[in-house]
């Protein structure tokens, strides 16, 4: 299969214009004694997406690779060893550059009920499955690949932009990131379109089931029991490909990065029933000048340009481990294509502080954190690195 990097590069040299207004300065930092290593050197994945634990105090780390599988493995630097977790790579469509298996959730409850969910694409037709799953009743380390319920579907008129993450807020609910559907400049005008999923972020309740579908729309969704023929799943909208997301454990604020067309990247906290501007505006910019009302849009909290070689956000996490004391409370993201990796600090929204931290040499597709809330990056060159120091 192809890198990503294809798919990137393409986003370079597809149509937009944007309104004049500069970048924000990126403020570079002494990189210290803080660097990139290898949490786990004796173990290699294929295209890593996804890094997540489970939530039972096991100790047990589970790595979703594109292709269809979810690895796991006892989280320790010495480990020599991982095992299938999951594989459905029969089911799943990873023919494209954004395609396959692209996200991992635990239920809150999982030590008791044994439940995960699952993001994935499949073909015939062309698709979005999101999918519950149980664990083996007989077998900790190794999920039912027969016990899957699929919670939701929708088309996918295009390989790309398929978002992936799916998450638990602190409120028991489950959010999902949806892309625009794909190819370049939202030709279907998806991101802007409340009829339809695309260009969201989703959050429904898979505790209680809604006559026959396996979820509800929780009572407070901003679209919930709407009489226009929006979609009541939808949390927030306007969004081109927000492909990570994560809710501080904090504060619970949710936080994302999303994917630009070809000139800028950008983070967003996401707030309910919220318009991200997608495709009237790219950051804080006018995608097209001629048709830009910002009228009632929720602007990014950061962005940045394609000036450097950065070209596509992998969104982050904001910092509450606490082996790196200096990166507490900061949001810590980087871009798949350069691996520069940026902390911002966000405690004075009106002037928002970005810092670069690194450069890494590989191209970084995903963040996760253990059950300590150490942070960790998922690398396209096959590898599970962690920040630490020198």
């Amino acid at each position: 299969m192809k890198t990503y990097l294809n798919i990137f590069l393409f986003l370079v040299f597809t149509y937009s214009s944007a309104c004049s207004q500069e970048s924000p300065t990126v403020d570079p930092i002494p990189t210290g004694d803080i660097t990139v290593q290898e949490a786990f050197p004796e173990l290699s994945f294929t295209r890593p997406v996804d890094f997540q634990h489970a939530g039972d105090n096991s100790n047990r780390i589970f790595v979703v690779e594109q292709r269809g599988v979810i690895s796991v493995f006892q989280n320790d630097a010495a480990t020599t060893q991982k095992g299938d977790f999951l594989n459905i790579e029969s089911q799943v469509d990873d023919s494209g550059n954004e395609e396959g298996l692209l996200g991992l959730a635990f239920h809150p409850d999982y030590e008791n009920n044994g439940f995960f969910y699952v993001n994935y694409t499949a073909s015939n037709p062309d698709r979005t499955v999101i999918s519950r799953f149980s664990v083996s009743a007989s077998n900790p380390i190794q999920a039912d690949a027969s016990s899957e319920l699929v919670l939701l579907e929708y088309d996918q008129p295009y390989s790309n932009h398929n978002g992936g993450q799916v998450s638990f807020g602190p409120d028991g609910y489950l959010y999902i990131a949806v892309g625009d559907g794909g190819s370049g400049g939202d030709p279907q005008g998806n991101g802007q379109n409340l009829k339809t999923l695309l260009g969201s972020i989703l959050r429904i309740d898979v505790d209680q089931q809604d006559g026959a579908t396996n979820y509800s729309i929780p009572a407070d969704n901003p679209f919930a029991n709407n009489s226009e023929g929006f979609k009541g799943e939808i949390y927030a909208y306007g969004l081109r490909n927000p492909w990570r997301f994560s809710f501080d454990s904090a504060n619970g604020q949710l936080w994302t990065g999303d994917v630009g067309q070809n000139k800028y990247e950008e983070v967003d906290i996401i707030k309910k029933g919220g318009n991200y501007g997608w495709k009237t505006m790219e950051g804080f910019h006018c995608f097209k000048p001629a048709d830009c009302n910002k009228e009632g849009l929720e602007l990014p909290i950061w962005e940045y340009d394609h000036t450097q070689g950065d070209i596509s956000i992998t969104g982050g996490f904001v910092y509450r481990g606490s082996s790196l004391e200096e990166l507490e409370g900061l949001y810590i993201y980087a871009d798949y294509v350069s691996g520069r990796i940026w902390t911002l600090d966000s405690n004075d929204p009106a002037n928002p502080v970005n810092k670069e931290l690194l450069n890494a040499d590989f191209p970084i597709s995903s963040f996760g954190i253990d059950q300590n809330q150490e942070l960790y990056i998922c690398g396209f060159d096959g590898k599970i690195y962690k920040l630490g120091y020198e």
